[in-house]
């Protein structure tokens, strides 16, 4: 007679990780996943044009009054007390200083050390959040800001506004928005705005890459006039006077004047 074996107990069961399904559901439902998804039906995509029209609508009206601005990128990561935010903080208040609006994406790390670093020299600090389940949520040291459905918008703003950009250390995302920048530079698409890298060591491996692209011709030798990088901040201030502000020939004026009828309001 055969031996008779108890069937093996069930496996226990699997917890996943909370993060792991919140991030799965927003892939699935987010705008930014369903837009670039493929085609929809017709009523989908209508309702796509209709979101794009609202974020580029509520920018506009919200950031009329902004003034020039630098744009600074930045790992969301880094928290306070980390050198690189506290340097953060040192760069945007001497931007401020020179009259420029100070503008990030809206989020915490090197974004909220941006904003702060405006907010605590007295200047305008304005951001662009964009709307996702995990590391984004709005800092608190914003005069004015604004969420964005869409991944692409939010660039599209970020650059719109500025005559500079400053670039400390950051991940896939801050490369994304600083490569955005520089081909619409390189393409004519945007002036000769300056670029400002912050980090020499940490930049260094990706700028050894640019420079093998010129050695190999694929990008032009005057390119590299678009970026700076350094760790002085002496050196990106006169960066953005020289490049910025002397070539552009920016002087402080009145800005427009709000009209409260049309529910606009400028920043304090």
């Amino acid at each position: 007679m055969a031996a008779h074996n108890p069937p093996l107990p069930p496996p226990p069961p699997t917890h996943p990780n909370p993060r792991e399904i919140a991030e799965e559901r927003f892939i699935l439902a987010s705008p930014d996943g369903r837009f670039i998804a493929g085609p929809n039906s017709r009523w989908e995509e209508l309702k796509n044009l209709w979101f794009i029209f609202l974020d580029f609508f509520r920018a506009l009206r919200t950031f009329h009054f902004v003034g020039p601005c630098v744009t600074v990128f930045g790992s969301a990561r880094i928290k306070e007390g980390h050198p690189w935010y506290e340097k953060t903080r040192e760069v945007a208040g001497e931007i401020s200083r020179l009259g420029f609006t100070v503008m990030t994406g809206g989020g915490p790390g090197i974004m909220e050390a941006a904003n702060r670093g405006a907010r605590e020299a007295g200047g305008r600090s304005v951001g662009i959040n964009i709307m996702l389940p995990f590391e984004q949520t709005v800092n608190p040291y914003l005069d004015a800001s604004v969420n964005m459905r869409y991944f692409f918008t939010r660039k599209t703003l970020m650059i719109k506004y500025s005559y500079a950009f400053v670039v400390m250390p950051g991940g896939l995302g801050t490369m994304d928005e600083m490569f955005e920048a520089l081909t619409l530079i390189q393409t004519r698409k945007l002036h000769f705005f300056p670029v400002i890298l912050i980090g020499v060591e940490y930049w260094g491996p990706m700028m050894s890459a640019i420079l093998r692209m010129r050695d190999e011709g694929l990008i032009n030798p005057a390119d590299l006039e678009l970026l700076t990088l350094t760790d002085s901040i002496p050196e990106a201030i006169a960066v953005l006077k020289e490049k910025a502000i002397i070539e552009f020939n920016l002087r402080k004026v009145r800005l427009p004047t709000c009209q409260p009828l049309l529910g606009e309001r400028g920043l304090r």
